[in-house]
């Protein structure tokens, strides 16, 4: 039986479940859909002794909608990240990263940054062509894009798809420099464009990871590429010249961190140039879904990873402050910052290339030019 509070009719599609009554799907990262930060009621499930009986579960399929953007180039002006233009070809990410920070991003669509998130996808078809157009006007000025900055452009809905393999062939074409960041091995299939790109210094690419081990990554990232296939992607990247590195992230306190020295060995290892790493961060809604995940997957160790949190953090569970955000505040964070660093020196990581924009060519109108023959 279920017990309602005031609510919506859009609402009760979005159940908000109990610990005690949720199930974890398989291949999902969120095992439910709290409701956005933006609804004003909310609906609980409730056990009232009459049917204990947990509901039968059935697949959660994996849905596509248009995204009818008009633009595609997202500015930012924040000091903590290496860019200030970004493209995301797809709004939400199959991946399912439980950590993910750009999960509240989908409560603006008004749905849940649960499991909506993972499941409910967009999509921006004309992405190549309104970046073209985009490039094409005569204030733009080239600087490097970070390609799939909110969500991973190699999610698995690209294998049809097929957005950012054609979005790359425009940065390619006009001789315009990109920045990738990636959990998939997918990103192999591109290089055919990456290497030609690389020898012209337009390329750089990180492979993103927050363990080695393969059965807590199943449950932090399940539909993402394994750890052992990331350092594979790695290394093949290398191989053929595109300069590509690691970027441990997100590091998650008392449950990973541990690994950050061994995680940038392994890169290392598998031919990365560059290193990075992030603490973990929890904004909006991603702090109850992460809390609940710890409860389900990791119960005895919840308590201390959510107390080094707030220790990072100012006491609170996320802080939004430049500066802070990326790297945390306090002892503990300054710990991880300092093995980082001499773990980086030691095993002789360099600065990622500086791209190059001196080559860059607005977009031909071939449409103009067929006027003059």
């Amino acid at each position: 039986m279920l017990r309602f509070a005031q609510y919506t009719e859009r609402n009760t599609s979005q159940l908000h479940m109990s610990r005690e009554k949720t199930k974890v799907l398989r291949g999902r990262g969120a095992a439910a859909n709290p409701p956005n930060r933006y609804h004003r009621h909310r609906v609980e499930a409730a056990d009232d002794g009459w049917d204990s009986s947990p509901p039968a579960s059935t697949p959660l399929r994996t849905s596509l909608q248009v995204d009818d953007s008009r633009s595609v180039i997202s500015r930012n002006q924040s000091p903590d990240i290496p860019f200030d233009r970004s493209l995301n070809p797809y709004r939400g990410c199959e991946h399912g990263c439980i950590y993910c920070y750009a999960r509240p991003s989908h409560a603006w669509l008004d749905l849940s940054p649960g499991l909506d998130f993972e499941s409910r996808l967009f999509y921006k078809p004309q992405a190549p062509e309104l970046l073209r157009r985009e490039l094409s006007r005569a204030g733009y000025r080239c600087a490097p894009l970070a390609l799939g900055s909110n969500t991973d452009a190699y999610q698995p809905v690209e294998r049809e798809q097929r957005l950012t393999r054609r979005t790359l062939q425009v940065l390619s074409d006009c001789a315009h420099p990109v920045m990738l960041i990636t959990k998939s091995a997918l990103i192999e299939r591109d290089l055919d464009i990456l290497a030609p790109m690389a020898e012209r210094n337009l390329v750089q690419v990180a492979l993103s990871f927050s363990t080695l081990d393969r059965e807590l990554a199943r449950r932090l990232e399940p539909r993402a590429s394994t750890p052992r296939r990331r350092l594979e992607t790695l290394e093949r990247l290398t191989r053929v010249g595109v300069p590509a590195g690691v970027l441990v992230a997100p590091v998650i306190p008392v449950l990973t961190d541990a690994e950050l020295e061994r995680i940038l060995q392994a890169a290392r290892q598998a031919g990365a140039l560059f290193s990075r790493y992030a603490l973990l961060r929890l904004p909006g809604e991603v702090a109850e879904l992460f809390q609940a995940w710890l409860q389900e997957h990791a119960p005895g160790q919840a308590e201390r990873v959510l107390n080094r949190i707030r220790e990072c953090s100012r006491g609170e569970l996320n802080s939004s402050r430049f500066g802070d955000r990326m790297a945390g505040s306090g002892d503990y964070a300054g710990l991880i910052a300092q093995r980082f660093r001499l773990a980086a020196r030691r095993l002789g990581f360099e600065d990622g290339p500086e791209l190059c924009c001196g080559a860059f060519r607005p977009p031909s109108d071939r449409t103009q030019l067929e006027l003059f023959p």
